[in-house]
């Protein structure tokens, strides 16, 4: 049996890895957000192409390894509505903090950028405090 926290230290690497492939081939940093925004503006340039085959793979990746393991049990709500909030509340604090956490957790913090380790410190922050107070909420009631 697979211990669970490999999972995450293997999505981890590969999100380091498809960073560092990023950077070394393209002279760009993957900031997933960032990718999309720009398509999404309908940006002009010859790098759409490759903005869709990144997002393309965001998203067939995850549907790949479905076909060989069962993750259908989550600690995630499974109530649509608060999912599509919580993904819509998540695009609009990556266009505040001009990215997400891979750009800034993951290529920021590798490039020492100071932007990237404040945002990265900034998020942590908000998700434990948070966690805190709807815990804090939820023994309440």
């Amino acid at each position: 049996m697979i211990i669970d926290w490999i999972y995450g230290l293997v999505g981890g690497l590969l999100i380091g890895l498809g960073g560092l492939i990023l950077l070394i081939f393209n002279e760009r940093i993957m900031g997933a957000s960032g990718i999309l925004g720009q398509l999404i503006e309908g940006k002009q340039d010859t790098e759409n192409l490759e903005r869709i085959v990144f997002l393309s793979g965001v998203i067939a990746a995850p549907l790949f390894v479905l076909q060989f393991s069962d993750f259908s049990k989550t600690n995630v709500t499974s109530n649509t509505i608060q999912l599509v909030l919580a993904g819509l509340l998540v695009g609009a604090g990556t266009r505040i903090a001009n990215g997400c956490t891979s750009g800034h957790g993951v290529c920021g913090i590798s490039r020492l950028s100071s932007r990237g380790l404040l945002a990265t410190a900034v998020y942590i922050a908000a998700g434990a405090l948070t966690r805190v107070t709807l815990r804090t909420f939820r023994e309440l009631i």
